[in-house]
Order: structure tokens, then C-alpha cells, then sequence
């Protein structure tokens, strides 16, 4: 006779077979990493007679699909204008996200979504319920395709008008960088990025405008789309990064143009307004896009500690920008109060945390921080750069940045591939990389005794 499983537990197979979003989710950034990467290999893909090492498709494929910008070929001299496209199309894919894409064609070609499709783009838009998953997919899409239409026609007329291009040049170029600043990817037509317009503050503010409205999540976005001037309707995560985003712009600002406000690399030559702009602009970027209006390597190495906490933390959740989240050092900082004071309970605007987002925020932390550690001495062992160099490559890989301090194209192969992980695991996040990697999934029936070390 059979033996029949105790009620409520499913037989092993039957556990198997459930469905796993976040494995799915890596997958398909994987998959279309492979794909990116054989199309960048193709001869179309470059403009000279030497085409790409694989190591050199592979990390341009998906640096472009986690929307980070880091490079180590020229995109405007080495790659055709397919090759180009190509780029153009990962940025766009990664920024909505490569399951929310698939959704999209879902819902236009069979106007309906399978429960394996809501569950993948549900942890992808990290929504909170299926329910209005359709919605919330279609709002993704249409804010995504505004605010870059807006920033593309700015961009199109100011290089049109102000710097001489030809239209359908200045159309190229309008799209590309509205579509690269929204999807905070950081990718530039120019060799030197954004610094040959230091002194136009049209291109810089619309650029970082774009990047800023990106990174502010899309949550927050249709929420504010819907209750802009009722702010007691405003979700917690609504509340969090609105009030969190200025401040680190500001004090972004405030730490870059002073600390290179003399600097003759950098800010040192141009006026007074133009300091302002440019470091307003870079503490805008470093919030997750990656263009630079200064040089980056010339820079004093106290700004790099300042860019290195700044790209950390990064943008708003289910957005385009990277890095650990706002959201997860708020709770943090939350939680840090909360224990100072006693409290016991954490409360946020008027309302009590849950203890799960704690072990959450706490986790993404830890893990990210001994993700960076760890890769920056293997960096160090591998290439042999300085300290401070070495760490800023691996943040910016990690929070999905771009920017850089030179290095990328000088290292050797093998530490190249490892900033391809930091990129990937970056854009995917710790925790969904961790599940999408796990074998199974282990419910515990059991309690064990308690216990408490001393800490501190």
C-alpha cells in the first residue's frame, strides 16, 4: 500500500515543481545576456575591421542589460550603428526588466497573463499583489516610454539647434541618451561622455532629470502620478524615497563641488555657475546612470569615498537605478534609532515596521558588503591597482553605476568577467540571485531554543 504524505506536506516531486519566479527571473537575465552577447559578436555589431573578444561582447551585453555603462571598448568609435542598436535595445530591456518585457508581449499578443508570468513580474516590479499585476505592467511601460519620448525630444532639438548636428544625427543621439538617462545605464555616443557639454546646462539638467525621475522607482512614480498633492495617501516606500532623494542629491552636491571646487582636473577651470552645474550633475549620476561631466580619474580620492557611499546606496526599488536602495539604509537607519531609544517597536512616518523587513535589510547589507570586500582583494590580487581605484570599479559594477576612474579596458580578462557578476548580481539583487541559484527550498517545522550572545 502507498504511503500517503502527512496532511498539508507535498511529496518531494510536488515541491519541486513549484513554480520559483526569482530562478526564472535569472534565467531569463542570462538568457538574454547570451543573446546580446552573440549579437554583439556578429561582424554588423563593429564599425572597424577588428571585431569583439568575447570577454569584450559578453561584458558590453551585460553591462547594458543590468543598464550600468561601465565599457571596455569605445561605444562611439569600436561599435557600428547595429552594434549600437543593439545596446540601445539591452538598456531598454533591462530597464523595464526582462520578465516585464515578456509581459508586456504577453498581455499585447494574448491579451492575458499565465500565474508563472504574474509571479515572475510581480518580483521583478516587486508588486505587491497579482491582482492588478496587468496594470502595473502596462503603467511601467507607458511612464517609462513618456519620460523618455519628453527627454528625447529636448535632447534631439538642443543638439539640433545648439551644437550644429545634423537632424537625423541629432535625432540618434536625442534618443540614445534620453532612453540611456531614464534607464540610469550611463552609456554616451561620446568617447569622453557627457564632458565635452560642462558648460550646457540643458543637456545636463535633462539628462539628470531623466536619471533622477528613473531612479525614483516605479512605484513611487505611478503613486505619485495618482495622489502628487495628497500626501497622506503615499505609501511608506513612497515617503522614504521622496524624502530620501533630495537629501543625497543636495548633499551629493554640496561634497563633490567642494571638494573639487579647486581641483584643476576637474571643477578648478570652469566659472562659479558651472561648478554648480557640474557637481550638481555628477551627484545626480551617481545615483545610479554613470555619465561624467568631469573626469572621474582625475578626481580627488576623498570624492571617491563620497561617489563609492553614494552609489551604494542608489535609487529608489523596482526602478532603474542599482545599488543596496534607499529603502534598505532608511530601514536601516530606522532600525539603528529605534534600538538607541529603546523602542520597542520600529515605527516609520507614523507607522510600525515589519521585523521580516528588518532580517531583509539586514541581509541585502551583510551580503552586499561582503560581495564587495571579497571582490575588490580578488580585483587586487588579479590587476594589481591601488586600493581606492580598485574598490570604486567593484561598487560601480555592483551598484550598476558606470562610472570609472580608467581602469575597466586595463584589466585582464579574468577580473572583467568577475565585474560581469558584480553587474548581473547587482541589477537582479543579492537576495533574488541567492534564490534564483538555490537548489531547493527548505520549510523548518521546528522551533529551536533561544538564546542571546552578548553583542558590542
Amino acid at each position: 500500500m502507498p504511503r500517503v504524505p502527512p496532511q498539508g506536506l507535498l511529496p518531494p516531486r510536488a515541491v519541486d515543481r513549484r513554480p520559483r519566479p526569482a530562478r526564472t527571473v535569472f534565467l531569463a537575465f542570462a538568457g538574454s545576456a547570451v543573446l546580446g552577447t552573440l549579437l554583439l559578436l556578429l561582424p554588423e555589431a563593429s564599425a572597424g575591421e577588428r571585431g569583439p573578444t568575447v570577454v569584450e561582447a559578453l561584458f558590453t551585453a551585460v553591462s547594458s542589460l543590468s543598464v550600468t555603462g561601465l565599457i571596455v571598448v569605445d561605444t562611439p568609435v569600436f561599435w557600428s550603428a547595429f552594434g549600437q542598436a543593439v545596446i540601445l535595445a539591452l538598456i531598454q530591456l533591462g530597464g523595464l526588466g526582462v520578465m516585464t518585457f515578456a509581459s508586456v508581449v504577453g498581455i499585447a499578443v494574448v491579451r492575458r497573463l499565465s500565474l508563472r508570468s504574474k509571479l515572475t513580474a510581480a518580483v521583478e516590479t516587486k508588486a505587491v499583489g497579482l491582482q492588478d499585476l496587468r496594470s502595473v505592467v502596462l503603467g511601467v511601460l507607458r511612464i517609462s516610454l513618456m519620460i523618455e519620448a519628453i527627454a528625447a525630444v529636448v535632447l534631439t532639438l538642443r543638439f539640433a539647434l545648439a551644437h550644429q548636428e545634423t537632424w537625423g544625427r541629432a535625432l540618434w543621439l536625442g534618443v540614445f541618451h534620453a532612453v540611456s538617462s531614464f534607464n540610469n545605464a550611463g552609456f554616451a555616443l561620446f568617447s569622453d561622455s557627457l564632458m565635452s557639454f560642462w558648460d550646457d546646462p540643458v543637456v545636463l539638467l535633462t539628462t539628470s532629470g531623466a536619471t533622477v525621475l528613473g531612479g525614483l522607482g516605479f512605484p513611487v512614480l505611478m503613486e505619485l502620478r495618482k495622489h502628487l498633492r495628497v500626501v497622506r495617501l503615499w505609501s511608506m516606500n513612497t515617503r522614504i524615497v521622496v524624502a530620501a532623494t533630495p537629501l543625497l542629491l543636495v548633499l551629493g552636491t554640496l561634497c563633490i563641488t567642494a571638494l573639487e571646487w579647486n581641483n584643476p582636473g576637474t571643477l578648478g577651470p570652469m566659472p562659479v555657475p558651472a561648478r554648480i552645474l557640474n557637481g550638481f550633475a555628477m551627484s545626480a549620476q551617481t545615483r545610479t546612470a554613470g555619465f561624467n561631466t568631469v573626469d572621474t580619474g582625475a578626481m580627488d580620492p576623498a570624492t571617491w569615498v563620497i561617489i563609492d557611499m553614494l552609489m551604494v546606496i542608489g535609487g529608489g526599488p523596482a526602478g532603474t537605478a542599482g545599488g543596496i536602495k534607499v529603502t534598505t539604509v532608511a530601514v536601516l537607519f530606522f532600525l539603528m534609532l529605534g534600538e538607541l531609544r529603546g523602542a520597542g517597536a520600529v515605527t516609520v512616518f507614523g507607522k510600525r515596521l515589519s521585523r521580516a523587513v528588518h532580517r531583509q535589510a539586514i541581509t541585502v547589507i551583510v551580503m552586499s558588503v561582503g560581495l564587495i570586500v571579497a571582490s575588490t582583494i580578488a580585483l587586487m590580487l588579479l590587476a594589481g591597482f591601488s586600493l581606492d581605484a580598485t574598490l570604486f570599479e567593484v561598487i560601480s559594477a555592483f551598484a550598476t553605476v558606470g562610472l570609472s576612474t580608467g581602469i575597466t579596458a586595463a584589466l585582464p580578462a579574468s577580473a572583467q568577467l568577475i565585474l560581469v557578476a558584480l553587474m548581473a548580481i547587482g541589477r537582479l539583487g543579492p537576495i533574488t540571485v541567492a534564490t534564483g541559484l538555490a537548489l531547493r527550498r527548505r520549510t523548518v517545522l521546528y522551533d529551536l531554543p533561544k538564546e542571546r550572545p552578548i553583542i558590542g
